[in-house]
Order: structure tokens, then sequence, then C-alpha cells
């Protein structure tokens, strides 16, 4: 190939890529014309590498087109559509697909914490090897009940959203390990039901579930969502499917990203709810009604909006043309 005749019929089109990028403000119709230069000298440096490799010119083509990348991808990220399209398609989109793991983990936990509840209200020795009566009597009296108004109820949301999406971010990134995320589990409920079965022995146990469910379904649910994808990424690579395993690691490692933003949002509404609802003086029947609306809205989101979102083609990966520029970015 004649590098100097390549490079004099495509300038012009590096030079109107080299514009764009150094704009300030790009209209809808430059935006489109951005993208589409972007694809055109993605080809250029494509048969540069190929048939004539000079140093310079890949260097500068490869830079131009790293530059026009972080400005379209910036652009696209930093607009409200592309946030209101995270929580209308992908994240759904991904609850929904991934729906079978969770909802398994979900009524696996629940099963498992009423087993041990029954078990350790059969068994009231167990209970004071655990703790010591003066601390039972604390907690039954005091420490349970006092938990939900000890700090100030804006520091409380604070406090329970960043304890619980520290647990739900370990679940899926310890995910892989597959192990880990069985342990923080089983711990997580093995304290819920310890501590219900001592309130439902010395008759707390109305208080008890009247200070739990308000946040605690949504709470729960939003940390067995995380337990079950990340055995979904465990599994990705025991059980790879028609992909390779890395590829299968690959989609179900940026799906548990998806997850792992749309539950920071998911674990603020039940922060919120913990910190201003479960210690309010409204009724118990009120507050428990409340949490079950959260938990219906939740459900309704993932079995609405998630399977309308997968019959679109949504999987809770990366889009296509994310994937694109990703795949453009490595090469």
């Amino acid at each position: 190939m004649d590098l100097d005749a390549y490079v004099l019929a495509h300038a012009h089109e590096w030079e109107r890529l080299e514009a764009l990028v150094r704009r300030r403000r790009l209209s809808g119709a430059e935006s489109d014309e951005l993208v589409d230069r972007y694809q055109q000298v993605a080809t250029h440096l494509s048969v540069v590498r190929t048939s004539a490799p000079d140093p310079s010119l890949v260097a500068h083509l490869s830079s131009l087109l790293s530059r026009a990348r972080n400005r379209a991808v910036g652009t696209r990220v930093s607009t409200w559509r592309g946030v209101g399209s995270f929580f209308v398609n992908r994240f759904p989109a991904a609850l929904f697909r991934l729906r079978w793991w969770w909802l398994g983990t979900l009524a696996a936990n629940v099963v498992v914490t009423g087993v041990m509840m029954l078990w350790l209200l059969d068994h009231p020795n167990v209970e004071q090897s655990l703790i010591s009566p003066a601390d039972i009597d604390q907690l039954v009296n005091q420490d349970f009940e006092g938990y939900y108004s000890e700090y100030a109820a804006s520091h409380f949301a604070a406090q329970v959203w960043v304890n619980n999406a520290w647990v739900s971010a370990l679940c899926l990134s310890l995910g892989i390990l597959g192990v880990p995320v069985v342990y923080l589990l089983f711990n997580n409920i093995s304290n819920l039901a310890v501590i219900g079965s001592i309130m439902i022995r010395h008759d707390r146990g109305p208080q008890f579930w009247g200070l739990i469910l308000p946040h605690g379904l949504l709470e729960l649910t939003a940390v067995f969502v995380a337990g079950g994808v990340g055995l979904k990424l465990f599994w990705s690579w025991i059980e790879p499917g028609a992909l390779t395993r890395t590829q299968s690691i690959a989609r179900e490692g940026r799906t548990a990203g998806t997850v792992a933003l749309g539950l920071v949002a998911v674990l603020l509404v039940s922060g919120v709810i913990e910190a201003f609802v479960t210690p309010s003086g409204l009724p118990t029947w009120a507050r428990v009604g409340i949490g079950i609306l959260a938990e219906t809205v939740f459900f309704a989101y993932v079995f609405i909006l998630g399977r309308n979102a997968v019959r679109r083609g949504h999987t809770g990966d990366l889009d296509a043309d994310q994937l694109e520029d990703r795949v453009a970015t490595q090469a």
C-alpha cells in the first residue's frame, strides 16, 4: 500500500475528527458525526497497522481515537439519559436474567433462618452458651430497640447504607471464589436467628418483627441478590456453557458490576426506611406495611421492567456500543 497516498486520501477525515474532539460543545448531529468519524478512523488505523505500520502515524491515530472515545463516552455517561437507561434497561434486565440465582438464594436463606430459629427455641441451653444472662437482659430490654434511635436519623441512614453496601460488595467481589459468599450469608442469617430466638423467648416477638420487617424485607433481599449474583459469577467458570471460560467470567463479571451499582440505590432506600420509618411513632401495621410496599415495588420493578428490558435485548451486560468502544481501546 502507498502510505503517502493513503494519508492524502483520508487526512481530511482525521482533521475533521480532531476538530470535533476539540469543540467544547457538540450538537446532536455533531455527536452522531463524532461516533461515525471515530469508527472510520478506527478502520483506517487497522489498515495502517496491517499494511504499512508507520510508528508515528499509528501513534497519532491511536491518540486521536483515544481522545475521541473519551469525549464520546464521557458525554454519554454524564447525561441523565444514560442514568435513566441504566435503571430502566440494564439493571432490571440483569436482575431478571439472574432471577433464579438470587430467588434460590433468598429461599434457601429464609428456610435456614427459620429452621435455626425454631431449633434455638427448642434448645434454650444453647442460648446460654452464646450469651450471658446479663447480656440477654441488656439486649431484650434496651439494646435491640435502642439500636434504631442511637444516632440522628440522617446519620443512621448513612451508617446503615454503608454497612449493607459493604456486605453486598463483598458478596459480589468474592463471588468468583464461591465459598466466601456462603460464609457471609450464613454469618448474616445466623446473627438474625440468634437475636430473633432470644427476643421471642422473652416475649418480645412482636417488637422484634415490628422493628425488623419494615426495612429488613428490602435490605435482606438486596443482600440475597448480591449473594446469588456472586454465586452465579462463581458458576460461570465452573460451567461456562457455550462460551469460553474467559468470555463467561467476563460477561458475568460485567453483569455483577451492573448489579453492584444498582444495589447502591436499593440499599439507600432500605437505609432511609430503617432510619426514618422503623424507629418512628407510626403503628406497627403501618411500619410493616411500608416495608411490604417497598418489597412489592422491588419485585414489580424486576418482573415488569426487567422482563420488558430482556425482551428488548438487554442482558445486564454492557451494551453493544460500549463493548465496541472497549474492544477498540484495547486494540
